[in-house]
């Protein structure tokens, strides 16, 4: 049996965005009302992706972390979610600092990251259209899900699933790049010891 895949997802925005609500709901199908800000947690969910089991960790973090607490958190992830309030203009106002920090950290690696706008079972307080949330996730080059961790409408499941997939895809792209250039460096190494041995 294949051995077992395994990615590590931590989830990120502002305090309030309901990013705990969003991986319980992942987790359990349930909507819980209240959660402690300050509490980090991470989770491990084992899941079913085109055919294979796949080990999520996810790090759901805490709202007020500090510079680097949150350094700490995006180099030990490998996909991110990126989750803002649709009826919270700031949250939405913080994704692309957010992005470019992580970039930063990350550098010279690509990101591999999904944008989730959360709450969207409140559209009479929108203050973020859903136009604007697919504008920001094509300038990310990245997926776009718009959803509510409380009703469970939206594709909370999906978003998680394409992240794992795309995660998955790159490291298989990597890890033949780097048997690739390994392989060349073998033949470096016997060609140079070679011409030495003939001359």
């Amino acid at each position: 049996m294949a051995k077992c895949a395994e990615v590590k997802i931590a989830v990120f925005g502002r305090a309030g965005v309901g990013k705990s609500a969003l991986v319980v709901r992942f987790l359990t199908k349930r909507f819980i009302w209240e959660y402690d800000p300050t509490l980090e947690s991470t989770y491990r969910h084992q899941a079913n992706i085109d055919d294979d089991v796949v080990t999520m960790e996810i790090l759901d973090t805490a709202g007020p972390e500090d510079l680097l607490q949150r350094e700490g958190h995006m180099r030990w992830g490998e996909g991110f979610v990126i989750v803002y309030d649709i009826t919270d203009r700031g949250s939405f106002d913080e994704v692309v600092p957010l992005k470019n920090f992580l970039d930063e950290i990350k550098k010279p690696k690509n990101v591999t990251l999904i944008l989730v706008g959360n709450k969207a079972d409140l559209e009479h307080a929108r203050q973020v259209s859903t136009e604007e949330g697919e504008k920001l996730a094509t300038e990310l080059a990245c997926a776009f899900y718009e959803c509510s961790a409380c009703t469970g409408d939206g594709s909370i499941h999906e978003a998680f699933h394409e992240l794992c997939r795309e995660v998955r895809r790159r490291k298989m792209v990597q890890g033949k790049t780097r048997r690739r250039s390994s392989t060349t460096h073998v033949k470096q190494a016997i060609n140079k010891m070679l011409t030495k041995m003939s001359s």
